[in-house]
């Protein structure tokens, strides 16, 4: 698997040369990125909805983090398969989709800040509308709760937009 670094949430989590191990409360499985990828390129992602956790590998492997997300709220919305990071923005604001626009036709653009549901960082997919972001609305995380997006606390999308260079590639399971 290469060299491991430091994994946030679960903080003891590691993987063996066996394979994935469960060794947490939050029941993440470890993930390895030759399965998914192969080659690390600039870098790999991996979200995985079931357990909603997000994993993430660095271009030589040294670096491997797991973070906790939100996932998509019905396999509908859910799009699976392989795209990369195509653009980063801190401080981004938010459009509603077409789709939110026939349901919610009161819904507004929103610019950065507490009430924008992006938070702090955005990473965008070569999926249109898909972003991986932060959300000020913590109670959103490990849940089924988005449109598409994978979402993550502020704080941790924070570390993962300054180690993502754009290119970075992503496979949502």
């Amino acid at each position: 698997m290469g060299g491991v670094g430091t994994v946030l949430l679960p903080a003891q989590a590691r993987a063996s040369d066996q394979g994935p191990v469960r060794s947490n409360s939050s029941s993440f499985e470890m993930q390895r990125w030759e399965e998914h990828f192969p080659t690390l390129g600039k870098g790999a992602i991996v979200c995985d909805t079931v357990s909603r956790a997000l994993h993430f590998w660095n271009a030589d492997a040294s670096i491997y983090h797991i973070f906790p997300t939100s996932v998509p709220r019905s396999d509908e919305l859910t799009k699976r398969g392989y795209t990369e990071i195509v653009r980063k923005k801190v401080g981004p604001s938010w459009t509603p989709t077409a789709s939110q626009m026939q349901r919610f036709p009161d819904w507004k653009p929103i610019g950065p800040g507490p009430q924008n549901p992006l938070g702090t960082h955005a990473m965008y997919l070569s999926w249109p509308a898909y972003i991986i972001h932060g959300t000020h609305d913590t109670r959103k995380i490990g849940r089924k709760s988005s449109d598409g997006c994978i979402g993550l606390y502020n704080e941790m999308v924070s570390v993962l937009f300054d180690l993502c260079p754009i290119g970075t590639q992503v496979r949502i399971i």
